[in-house]
């Protein structure tokens, strides 16, 4: 079952993304979220959705992708799954969602900043449509080392 996140999800959402954060290269930041961050950023957000099957399993949430009117229709989407829920279609379906709301909401294309060090994330995203458009070379730095962004785009419309 998708549905909105709540206040009350913030410290599954921890327990859920704090490993992706601390533990691997999937994200560049390496600063842990706190449930306070995680019921900020529901309340910031238009959309944050999560996957529920035995608890919660996965979230979904997209933001403007840079500040300004100007790119008010260009989005940033951030998907995460538990390790158990990979390859059950959660992540499609959470995806679809998102996308879905986004474009309702009257947007243009999602963009997804994929690390280099993430070859799943980015067959993940070409299956659902998205194309490469740039690479950042060096654009993060964690566990010592450079490591490049993979930009990927997909149309809504």
């Amino acid at each position: 079952m998708i549905r909105a996140a709540q206040p009350a999800d913030a410290a599954a959402l921890a327990a859920l993304w704090n490993p992706w954060i601390r533990d691997t290269a999937v994200t560049f930041n390496a600063a842990e979220k706190t449930e306070a961050d995680l019921r900020a950023m529901i309340a910031a957000r238009n959309c944050f959705l999560v996957y529920i099957n035995n608890g919660l399993q996965g979230f979904a949430t997209y933001d403007q992708f840079r500040g300004g009117t100007g790119y008010a229709t260009c989005m940033e989407h951030t998907v995460i799954l538990a390790p158990t829920a990979r390859g059950m279609g959660a992540g499609r379906a959470l995806m679809a969602a998102v996308e879905d709301h986004a474009q309702a909401a009257g947007a243009h294309q999602m963009i997804a900043g994929v690390s280099g060090e993430n070859p799943e994330g980015r067959r993940f995203h070409t299956a659902l449509g998205y194309h490469e458009i740039a690479i950042i070379r060096d654009a993060g730095f964690k566990f010592g080392r450079f490591m490049d962004l993979v930009l990927m785009q997909k149309f809504l419309a």
